[in-house]
């Protein structure tokens, strides 16, 4: 096993091939069926069809977020320290996994009653506990043997798989299980056949072939992560200026489960057009994905970040101005484009502000914040529709994502441009 950064670097370079496939075939199936679970079209439908509640809806979304707010420091304390991570990351996925098999037994067998509504929420909560800590661990995993120079590559195909599989899916299972009423239930049948495909991905994730960590963190306890922020923020201005960035431009969160419901408001919504408008959403950002990644692994993510956080703007403010079904289509184009990049750039900038050693501990806050939001954010979010209608949250998220975008335009340069002047620097002493 590679005991030195070179040794490290062939072994990455030997398995490269392999990680990589395991890699985009994790995302072909593990990202689709999460996909299905987090698309702001079919659960967010079918519980306001259990509760009648836009309110109850932005709080389940809410309570879901507040497990992924909690959680990640947990991920970043569990492996900052350990040589290997893959061990730890399968029995977490594979937990994170049987939450949403519990959410599509409930609708199956309860989904029709109080108890059902409220178990399903309590899933959800486990989810997110669930997610907040997989997704540092993964993401952790994928920096260790995914070179920096071939990430955009990866997490370009990754989204391109896993959006077109994920479009075919929703389209043909929106239209079929759910009008249908398949299993007595037809959402609950949706998601059931999501959580069959998510689990086919991590069995594929077994295949990874991971170096032995060098650059490692002490081992900390979740309340040492958590003092650990202050000196990292301190000590590394640029990414206390990213986490900012992800925190602002992360409000679009709050608007996401009102987009379908807004949506009602013009157009009827049968389970057919759940699953076109489901599958226009995702083959949009399906398209600009591959392009996402080869403009990183050129220029670097910090122009995709830009783009892709400048047209969520824009379709916010298209949305205030739709009146019928092909506005809302527009808008669900855009809005996948937008967020397909702005997530990529997200979970791929964050790894490269810093030393290898901090990434889980970056990882780890970035994700907090953005979930941080993302609690808040849709509860807040129900109040604003119930007193002021929908309109507001969109003008709101205008304002405040227009901000972050000033920010990263004029204080967050490109992570690469950095490493290269810091080379020369060194080359110089």
């Amino acid at each position: 096993m590679p005991n030195t950064q070179e040794e490290n670097e062939e072994f990455v370079a030997k398995h490269l091939r392999r990680n990589i496939l395991v890699q985009l075939t994790h995302g072909l199936f593990g990202q689709t069926g999460f996909r299905l679970f987090a698309a702001p079209t079919f659960l967010p439908v079918y519980l306001y069809s259990l509760s009648g509640s836009e309110f109850v809806v932005g709080l389940a979304r809410s309570l879901e977020a507040v497990g992924q707010m909690l959680t990640p420091m947990v991920g970043a304390s569990l492996i900052g320290h350990r040589k290997k991570i893959l061990g730890i990351t399968l029995t977490s996925s594979i937990l994170m996994r049987m939450q949403m098999l519990g959410i599509a037994l409930t609708g199956l067998f309860l989904g029709s009653t109080n108890i059902g509504l409220w178990l399903i929420i309590f899933f959800m909560v486990l989810l997110g506990i669930m997610q907040g800590i997989t997704v540092v661990m993964m993401n952790s995993l994928r920096a260790k043997v995914i070179p920096v120079h071939r990430r955009g590559f990866v997490a370009g195909w990754r989204n391109f798989l896993s959006n077109g599989a994920t479009a075919i899916v929703a389209y043909f299972a929106g239209g079929y299980l759910i009008d249908n009423n398949i299993l007595g239930d037809g959402y609950a049948a949706l998601f059931l056949l999501a959580f069959f495909i998510a689990l086919l991905g991590i069995i594929v994730f077994i295949f990874t072939k991971e170096p032995t960590g060098i650059d490692l963190r002490k081992r900390e306890n979740i309340q040492q992560s958590f003092k650990s922020l202050k000196p990292l923020f301190r000590t590394n201005p640029h990414f206390a200026r990213f986490f900012l960035v992800t925190v602002l431009g992360s409000i679009g969160r709050m608007a996401m489960p009102f987009y379908i419901l807004f949506a009602g408001t013009r157009m009827e919504l049968s389970g057919a057009m759940l699953g076109l408008l489901t599958t226009i959403w995702m083959l949009s950002g399906t398209v600009t994905n591959l392009l996402w990644g080869e403009i990183a692994d050129r220029k670097g993510y910090r122009v995709v970040m830009i783009i892709t956080l400048a047209l969520w703007v824009i379709a916010h403010c298209q949305l205030l101005v739709i009146q019928e079904v092909y506005g809302v289509m527009i808008f669900f184009v855009v809005f996948g484009i937008a967020i397909s990049g702005f997530n990529q750039a997200r979970m791929n900038m964050v790894l490269e502000l810093g030393s290898d050693a901090d990434i889980p501990l970056r990882v780890a806050a970035s994700n907090m914040a953005s979930n941080t939001v993302g609690a808040i954010g849709p509860l807040l979010g129900g109040l604003i529709v119930l007193a002021m209608g929908y309109e507001i949250i969109f003008i709101i998220c205008i304002l405040v994502q227009s901000v972050a975008l000033v920010i990263m335009l004029n204080s967050v340069p490109e992570p690469r441009s950095l490493e290269a002047k810091l080379s020369e620097d060194d080359e110089l002493v």
